[in-house]
């Protein structure tokens, strides 16, 4: 029997990739196996769940969520999309060259902010504030893709491209902590959380010199020193540390040597105390999160609006129990959470903004 295209894709990661790597054909299959079509004959399992990724819904309304600057009215500040295609770009950069699975990399890079609220980590505090059961961008990510996505059927994704993204966060923790059970399973969804942190303070870094809330002269010269003064060098020289001593360990794990580790750290901090509290951001994050609350308030007693329709004033029916309670809770919560920026603040607009009396 003649192979596919698949097949053939499948035994050139077996005789090329890592041993360390993950395997298409290895794969420990999807969330809803019942709900499964036979395999393709073209993709292997993971181009499948890249390719689901990039024609969902929730993947074209990224690029219209903030990334740290909300609403920015630049066409060159970043948004939630440029992030994530940051990320994924080098993630596979890294991938490619310690032969890892590129497309797992792929999916899980581009996967991995879906979740992400409006008005980024404002609507994210907002939310875990609101719902009863707190609020992770992270979970809301699975969530989507395992729940929400193609009118509530799902992506049906891989258990490795869902495991990435589960485990991509990485708050205020290390870059790659010795406690394990906080990284993903595999070496692909790991680099995805390196690359979503080289990624995010090279390009913060940059929008704020862009803002004029910083100067790239304002860094500290130590830093300068080891990773250059502009964006590209930056990233060149973070991935170049983490191939170069992976491969030397060579131990099935990632490294970051010492020395670049504290500077990614050291410039984390930097942004922390001169770029993400600065007092430009503090403000409109408390504008954002007012907004987000006004529309959760609204939503527990209001219905939803019709699509297309300006009604959105139709009193909810009484909740007649916990059960009830917490499942408006869960809907409103996603409805917020799935908005973009513009989007929320329009309905904002339109729901508590008082509008001129005409006789017309």
């Amino acid at each position: 029997m003649k192979r596919t295209i698949r097949q053939q894709q499948e035994e050139l990661e077996e005789q090329t990739l890592s041993p360390h790597a993950c395997l298409s054909s290895r794969s420990r299959g999807r969330f809803s196996p019942r709900q499964e079509h036979q395999p393709c004959d073209l993709r292997t399992a993971f181009q499948r769940d890249r390719d689901r990724i990039i024609h969902s819904k929730t993947f074209r309304r990224l690029k219209h969520k903030t990334q740290v600057f909300l609403a920015p009215a630049g066409d060159h500040y970043r948004t939630r999309l440029t992030h994530v295609l940051e990320v994924s770009q080098i993630a596979r950069t890294m991938a490619a060259c310690l032969r890892l699975n590129e497309y797992l990399t792929e999916a899980i890079a581009l996967g991995h902010d879906l979740g992400h609220t409006p008005f980024g980590h404002a609507g994210e505090f907002s939310l875990n504030q609101l719902h009863p059961k707190g609020f992770k961008h992270y979970h809301q990510s699975l969530r989507i893709v395992d729940f929400l996505e193609d009118d509530g059927k799902g992506l049906n994704l891989t258990w490795e491209v869902r495991n990435g993204i589960l485990k991509h966060s990485k708050g205020y923790g290390d870059v790659l902590p010795e406690d394990t059970g906080a990284l993903a399973a595999t070496l692909e969804g790991q680099l995805v959380r390196v690359a979503d942190i080289m990624a995010y303070i090279n390009h913060d870094l940059d929008d704020a010199v862009r803002a004029e809330m910083v100067k790239s002269s304002d860094l500290p010269s130590d830093l300068r020193r080891v990773v250059g003064d502009h964006s590209s060098q930056r990233i060149r020289v973070m991935v170049g540390d983490l191939i170069k001593t992976t491969l030397e360990m060579d131990d099935g794990h990632l490294h970051l040597s010492a020395g670049m580790n504290e500077t990614i750290n050291e410039l984390r901090r930097y942004l922390y105390d001169n770029v993400y509290r600065n007092w430009r951001v503090h403000n409109e994050f408390e504008k954002a999160q007012r907004i987000i609350r006004d529309l959760y308030a609204y939503f527990l007693q209001y219905e939803f609006p019709v699509h297309g329709s300006g009604a959105c004033c139709q009193l909810r029916q009484p909740l007649t129990s916990k059960s009830e309670e917490k499942k408006r809770h869960r809907k409103v919560c996603d409805f917020i959470a799935g908005m973009t920026d513009r989007y929320a603040l329009g309905l904002y607009s339109r729901i508590f903004m008082p509008k001129p009396w005409s006789m017309l």
